[in-house]
């Protein structure tokens, strides 16, 4: 939406494809970072995009065993947002489309599902779909895939992929919000137990952390005790605990950490999750996808326009954006391996001298709030 979006102010005739008659389901990248924020600052959206509900949060704090440390501060970025934004992803992909609506040569059609590539002398030159009203075919002069970490359409091109590994998975979920006086705060950790709670106004989005592969045993058993294990975790979930009803009300993300070898094939370009899918840790993957999306616009957006876009162009942007996906992998694949396992294991835990560090300087959390909040090598519009 956002790559529809760019291409289209540049003059440039594009047509998104959305398989859902709307974009009212449930996601879990809801977290809108300083890096998208300044993009859409940089595209004059910023005032009105902040005027849609939404929660802010300036800290990032995480509690181990019955203590809070602080470990990251927005307010020591230097960017025009200094906060995250969490906002619903169908109130920030519903915004999108409105603004993009506005460009007469931007075309979204919803309810329409990419099936299969169209190829031509080796060269992908389309897609056939299948709408509301069935079958139909579109040609373009680029495709870019841009349907996630299970993309149909990277699958059919026979791109590589490169599995880094994901020792977990989390279980999504919404509890009923309760008063006013619960501080935010993000990670909550315990012997066996990982988890996160983010502030969603009336309710609280979470998330569980378990091993990988472990969903299955737990939901063929029931729900009572995974409903003891929250409340244990986060005592302020208590009173609406209820809420889980049944498994029925838990949402399985099934984590991979990958990317792809080559991003492209003539004719075709994958970005954000097809491209390389990202860990929750950190909440950076949207971010990250419209790092992407801006990339590419900048790269290619020019070339397109004038016809000239070259097979070797396409590569250009896995070169700009490859060093801060291997970088951002490689961190989430740390934390995953050296704190989220073994706090899985129930293997003693002691409190990180980081995050003592962190807690203790305040200098020093401008520095995880600049890599998460603002990512590496952030990138800008560049308006043609």
């Amino acid at each position: 939406m956002m790559l529809g979006y760019l291409l289209a102010r540049q003059g440039i005739d594009v047509t998104v494809l959305e398989k859902h008659a709307d974009f009212l389901r449930d996601f879990r990248g809801d977290t809108v970072h300083p890096s998208t924020l300044q993009v859409l600052a940089e595209l004059g959206l910023l005032d009105r995009f902040l005027q849609r509900p939404h929660q802010e949060l300036r800290q990032v704090k995480v509690e181990i065993g019955n203590r809070a440390f602080r470990v990251a501060d927005f307010a020591r970025v230097r960017t025009r947002c200094r906060f995250i934004a969490f906002m619903p992803q169908w109130d920030f992909l519903d915004f999108l489309a409105d603004e993009a609506r506005a460009l007469p040569n931007f075309h979204l059609l919803m309810s329409t599902e990419a099936t299969k590539l169209l190829t031509r002398d080796g060269r992908v030159t389309g897609v056939r779909a299948m709408g509301r009203d069935g079958e139909l075919r579109l040609r373009a002069s680029l495709v870019v895939a841009a349907d996630g970490r299970t993309s149909i359409l990277r699958h059919q091109a026979g791109l590589e992929v490169e599995d880094l590994g994901a020792p977990i998975d989390v279980l999504w979920f919404r509890i009923g919000r309760v008063g006013d006086a619960v501080e935010q705060t993000l990670g909550r950790v315990d012997a066996g137990r990982f988890m996160i709670t983010i502030d969603r106004g009336d309710y609280w989005q979470c998330a569980y952390v378990i091993r990988k592969g472990a969903a299955d045993a737990l939901k063929a058993g029931p729900i009572e005790p995974f409903k003891q294990a929250v409340a244990a975790a986060a005592p302020y979930l208590g009173p609406s605990i209820d809420d889980l009803r049944s498994w029925d009300d838990v949402k399985l993300l099934s984590v991979s950490v990958d990317r792809l070898t080559r991003w492209s094939q003539p004719g075709l370009l994958c970005i954000g999750d097809a491209a390389h899918a990202m860990s929750p840790v950190g909440g950076v993957g949207i971010n990250m996808a419209i790092q992407d999306a801006v990339a590419t616009a900048n790269l290619l957006g020019g070339k397109i326009k004038a016809g000239s876009l070259a097979d070797a162009d396409l590569d250009l942007v896995r070169r700009r954006r490859l060093f801060p996906t291997r970088l951002t992998q490689a961190f989430q694949v740390f934390v995953q391996n050296k704190v989220l396992v073994p706090v899985l294991q129930r293997k003693p835990f002691h409190v990180p001298l980081v995050v003592r560090l962190l807690d203790r300087l305040p200098l020093l959390r401008a520095l995880p709030a600049r890599f998460i909040g603002l990512g590496v090598l952030p990138e800008h519009v560049q308006e043609r």
